[in-house]
């Protein structure tokens, strides 16, 4: 089991780049190539592949993509876990301060790294809590996909409040020290933004533009957005109304 890193003064990187993958073999050698090539020397960085026990030779794929990219990590779940567990796992051992997120089915465009960052900026992130979100212009999903996702996207948004129409996009910056204090469950990543908030922070949208999906399948049905989420809702809502976030000081 990987440690968390705690200690601030370890971090050597300005950037780690997490991407949670299960059987996307077919996608990820080019992904990689994409991150490096946009990020390259100019920003100092690693990219986290955390595989959840994938069955299609992701794992043996990434494990000989490790030995020729140098900023390429490779962890691997002994059991499946899903994708909440899998970013979990990569952030728990970045090195870096500040993370991005990206699905590793190729459809989030690794150019728009670039365009969180500068948002990152803009709002004074490194001394904020802040999430910056990608929200997904003209969705390159069927439709069925699309219609269970703006669903989804609208009840959880009316109960929850957190004016996000697009928490199902992968794309996202934020501290690590932030994520971190974030309490852990399945299918957290799907309310990442209100948990956020939750704990004082503030949630930024980014237009940010989406791809097919060139190979490989989705990894959920129709309706699963809506009807998976349902139960971890309602929690989510019992959380919201139970922060903790007294303001502290020391008298003199």
């Amino acid at each position: 089991m990987s440690e968390v890193n705690n200690d601030i003064e370890t971090f050597s990187l300005a950037l780690s780049v997490v991407v949670p993958v299960f059987d996307e073999v077919e996608n990820i050698e080019s992904l990689i190539d994409e991150i490096q090539t946009v990020l390259g020397n100019a920003i100092s960085h690693e990219v986290i592949f955390v595989d959840d026990c994938s069955q299609d030779g992701t794992l043996a794929k990434l494990m000989q993509l490790r030995h020729n990219r140098g900023s390429l990590r490779v962890l691997t779940h002994k059991r499946r876990s899903g994708q909440s567990a899998a970013i979990r796992s990569g952030i728990n051992v970045a090195k870096s301060p500040l993370i991005v997120t990206l699905d590793g089915d190729g459809q989030n465009d690794p150019s728009d790294i670039l365009k969180l960052l500068e948002a990152y900026e803009n709002y004074g992130g490194a001394k904020k809590n802040i999430l910056i979100c990608g929200q997904r212009t003209e969705r390159k999903d069927n439709f069925a996909k699309r219609l269970s996702s703006r669903v989804a996207n609208f009840i959880r948004s009316r109960l929850l409040r957190d004016k996000i129409m697009d928490t199902g996009c992968g794309l996202k910056l934020f501290r690590r020290k932030d994520f971190i204090e974030l309490p852990s469950f399945d299918h957290m990543h799907r309310f990442l933004a209100a948990l956020m908030i939750r704990n004082g922070g503030k949630v930024i949208p980014i237009l940010v533009s989406h791809r097919p999906r060139k190979c490989g399948k989705s990894k959920y049905g129709t309706f699963d957005r809506l009807w998976v989420g349902v139960f971890d809702l309602f929690g989510v809502i019992w959380l919201k109304c139970r922060p903790i976030n007294p303001e502290v000081k020391e008298p003199e």
